[in-house]
């Protein structure tokens, strides 16, 4: 999972100064972005006015999009830092392959995390050949100061448990909901769950009132915490809550994302997260010039080339508006 913007801005990420420790409604509006030769995918974290939920960085929403004639998801060979990589996907299949040798191809409500550490490339793509259509959420976690130097590994976890109510199934991806916890490996206090509700369905989710909280609306008619939130769209939630409100206008998917508010200030930067200009200076010249980030083999076409740094200097900051 890459980000191809070929001028990307560096965001501010971190610290605890606009969190208020109290529930909040806050619709986010996506930003369209091109992702390899067919995607196009929803951008809803970094999102102007609001970095991050928990540790949770980056999101992408993409899809349904029918690729029956198209090459599908292509992203070339990208280096990562600092970061946990989740792939999730609600049709379709991606294949992933990194500089550790990995080869897994990810279906639909299986999870796929790869944990950068201090350095590793990877390539995503469609398979050949594919299915119909691709639809699913691409997400970044950010590493800890403690841990975002640990070695490099890819996990794929094809069972995950479940938290169920009538008219409700939730797929716990990462971390704990309810009394449900997910074997992918964690380094902070979050969670991500897939909510799949049938039409007519009224739940109330148990949430930690420690945590803030966001919804990412995948299909259907959803209404959270009576706000209709649209698929593509993200509801910010804030802090405080024991409970979530949710009503199924139809059958609808959603993803609940959340953790506890992510103290450190980070720079975030094309496909590294780092804490200063140096970090980021460097693994952009490891990548081009040297073997720190390892080699992805067997992908068809060249890896992806560093963007230019910009001409300002880059700042670390907290989550402030």
């Amino acid at each position: 999972m890459s980000n191809l913007d070929t001028h990307p801005v560096p965001k501010p990420c971190g610290g605890r100064e606009d969190v208020l420790a109290a529930p909040v409604r806050e619709l986010l509006s996506p930003r369209r972005v091109p992702l390899g030769e067919s995607t196009e995918v929803r951008r809803l974290l970094p999102n102007l006015g609001r970095r991050m939920i928990g540790a949770w960085a980056f999101v992408d929403h993409y899809g349904p999009d029918d690729i029956a004639d198209e090459p599908g998801m292509q992203v070339p060979p990208h280096p990562h830092m600092g970061l946990q990589t989740v792939s999730w996907l609600h049709e379709g299949e991606v294949l992933h392959r990194d500089s550790l040798g990995s080869l897994q191809t990810i279906r639909p409500r299986e999870l796929g995390l790869m944990t950068s550490g201090r350095a590793i490339s990877h390539s995503e793509e469609s398979p050949r050949p594919h299915a119909r259509y691709l639809h699913g959420a691409q997400l970044w976690v950010a590493l800890p100061d403690e841990a975002r130097h640990v070695a490099a590994h890819f996990e794929h976890h094809a069972d995950l448990p479940h938290v169920t109510a009538p008219g409700l199934d939730a797929t716990v991806v990462l971390g704990t909901l309810d009394t449900a916890t997910s074997p992918g490996t964690t380094y902070s206090p979050l969670v991500g769950a897939d909510l799949a509700l049938r039409e007519g369905t009224e739940a109330d989710l148990p949430l930690n009132p420690d945590f803030e909280y966001g919804v990412l609306a995948m299909s259907g008619e959803l209404s959270v915490d009576g706000v209709p939130v649209t698929p593509g769209s993200m509801l910010y939630l804030g802090c405080g809550r024991t409970s979530l409100p949710l009503r199924a206008v139809s059958d609808a998917g959603a993803m609940l994302l959340g953790g506890e508010p992510f103290a450190e200030r980070l720079l975030m930067w094309w496909n590294f997260v780092g804490r200063t200009q140096q970090e980021i200076e460097r693994a952009r010249e490891d990548w081009m010039t040297s073997d720190r980030f390892g080699e992805v083999h067997g992908y068809d076409g060249a890896r992806l080339p560093a963007p230019a740094l910009p001409p300002v200097p880059l700042k670390p900051r907290g989550r402030e508006r």
